[in-house]
């Protein structure tokens, strides 16, 4: 089996004690070697003074290649660049252009007066000043949005024509629907690499819950399968099994790099990785 390429999403923290949870999970994770690792925005940009600290610190002390996730809610376009020529400053120039969520309880995505009116138009900007390599997110199942699966793959295809060079998906339960969505893309022109987003299931209930907000479809036998292993105490080695059966169908269908979405819990993305062959004494074997 090819042994993949992989990143790492972490998200910033909020407290003391989430400050050492991140730095633990970049500590088990970094050895890894990743191609890159993002922190994300919260809903609304609440963190984004954040996320500036973590990349900045992580930037700075961890020696990962740091991308800052970036979107256009709550704020103008004018202080949206001024927020990506400060990474770009600082030495960042990956990132993630996202539209962002509302904030909780805000209802539907409204445009900030002055503010980028969506995705598409945030890249464009950002393209523009020549400073950054842009990914952007796809929706290899129905976003929630969207009025169907093809215009998903329509508005994947605006957002690299408008300058980004690589999409990473919103996680899936089953390989089927990120191959289905390849396909899709191909057939509509898009070349640039789609990386599949991989959710190791740190707690069903938890991530049920969040399934469901995204409009990720949620199996009856993967529902089924969790409840056993609740009752039986094995919850941990039946996400372990599954994630790692789910990765090693998609690298057999040619996939060659995979996007971690790790809560900033490390272990299980560290077990999934060991049983795909990503080990710290590969990965430095193929960097020597």
């Amino acid at each position: 089996m090819t042994v993949p390429a992989v990143s790492f999403e972490f998200f910033p923290p909020q407290s003391l004690a989430a400050s050492f949870r991140l730095w633990d999970t970049v500590q088990v994770l970094s050895p890894l070697k990743p191609r890159f690792v993002s922190v994300t925005y919260g809903a609304g940009g609440t963190t984004r003074d954040l996320t500036r600290d973590a990349v900045a610190t992580l930037h700075g002390h961890s020696g990962l290649n740091v991308a800052a996730h970036l979107t256009c809610v709550n704020a103008t376009r004018e202080e949206t660049m001024e927020i990506a020529d400060g990474f770009a400053a600082a030495g960042v120039t990956e990132l993630v252009a996202l539209r962002g969520d509302p904030p909780k309880g805000a209802g539907a995505f409204a445009v900030h007066p002055g503010g980028f009116a969506n995705s598409v138009e945030l890249i464009a900007a950002l393209s523009a000043t020549g400073k950054f390599t842009i990914r952007v997110g796809a929706y290899p199942e129905k976003h929630p949005e969207a009025a169907n699966a093809k215009a998903d793959v329509d508005w994947l295809k605006r957002k690299i024509d408008a300058g980004a060079a690589e999409a990473l998906t919103q996680f899936f339960f089953e390989p089927e629907h990120f191959l289905r969505f390849r396909d899709a893309c191909a057939k509509a022109g898009i070349t640039a690499p789609i990386v599949p987003g991989i959710l190791p299931i740190e707690n069903w209930k938890g991530v049920r819950r969040f399934a469901e907000r995204c409009g990720t479809a949620v199996p009856v036998w993967l529902d089924e399968a969790f409840d056993k292993a609740i009752r039986d105490g094995r919850e941990d080695l039946l996400a372990t099994a599954l994630c790692s059966e789910m990765c090693t169908t998609l690298i057999d269908e040619g996939v060659d790099s995979l996007h971690f979405y790790t809560m900033n819990k490390p272990e299980l993305t560290r077990d999934v990785c060991h049983a795909l062959g990503i080990t710290p004494d590969m990965r430095l074997e193929n960097v020597a």
